[in-house]
């Protein structure tokens, strides 16, 4: 496992799913961990079992007034932020765009766009200051195709994509690696409410297909050690047999 003792990171959406998971591997990592979510009870009995490493601090990221807060709460109590992952993230509701309410799509775009600018840009300074740090977004394939009933989300991924290389253009020069980590479909609420909802293919996959949270969470803490040097500014993903094997899933 990849070495983060005295790193401290950032992890959004970690109430559940690839969040929580990417949380406790993080700590596993050794290093310290600011779980941030929006659900107070759910953040804080995942911090208290994580342990002393780990801290949770409730905050909406289609917020920046609560995201530049929670930010600097953080770096109070743990010290200068080394790693984020921006996780949050929401498919819901799935609509075809003739049926879809204007202010839920609007909503999507504030969390998955957003929320990722406004948590990027509140750590970038400061990882400029320390000499560096890592930006890892999750990332999806709708980010290259549409998909019926997902036009919020695929619009919104395709421009954390982009925000990706935005990142990449402006702080590579100063230390600071961004990457977009595509996991494919994983075991989490997210994929029972696409099955739910009965639209496009996605709903009719097996769940038997869908990968563990624990790989996207374990490709994260990979990307954020040496390895991800080599990844900075790019996508990656997580469908490829090759990098599975070199982050230690599959022989």
């Amino acid at each position: 496992m990849t070495d983060l003792t005295g790193k401290v990171v950032v992890v959004t959406g970690a109430s559940r799913g690839i969040g929580e998971a990417t949380a406790r591997e993080f700590a596993a990592s050794g290093a310290s961990v600011a779980l941030l979510a929006r659900s107070k009870e759910a953040i804080v009995d995942i911090a208290a079992d994580i342990g002393p490493s780990a801290m949770a601090v409730v905050c909406d990221v289609s917020s920046n007034v609560e995201v530049e807060r929670a930010i600097k709460e953080v770096v109070s109590h743990l010290g200068p932020i080394d790693v984020l992952v921006n996780n949050a993230g929401v498919i819901e509701p799935i609509a075809l765009i003739a049926d879809s309410d204007p202010e839920a799509w609007s909503k999507a775009i504030d969390i998955n766009i957003k929320g990722v600018y406004y948590a990027s840009k509140a750590v970038m300074a400061g990882m400029e200051t320390t000499g560096g740090g890592t930006i890892i977004t999750i990332g999806s394939g709708a980010a290259h195709g549409a998909l019926e009933g997902w036009s919020h989300y695929a619009t919104s991924k395709a421009g954390a994509l982009m925000l990706t290389r935005a990142f990449h253009t402006e702080g590579a020069g100063k230390g600071i690696r961004s990457i977009n980590l595509s996991p494919g479909t994983v075991a989490t609420q997210m994929q029972i409410d696409i099955k739910a909802s009965g639209i496009n293919v996605v709903s009719e996959l097996d769940p038997s297909v869908h990968i563990p949270a624990s790989w996207p969470a374990k490709a994260c803490v990979w990307l954020a050690g040496p390895e991800g040097g080599a990844f900075a500014g790019q996508e990656v993903s997580l469908r490829d047999e090759d990098i599975r094997r070199r982050v230690g899933l599959i022989s």
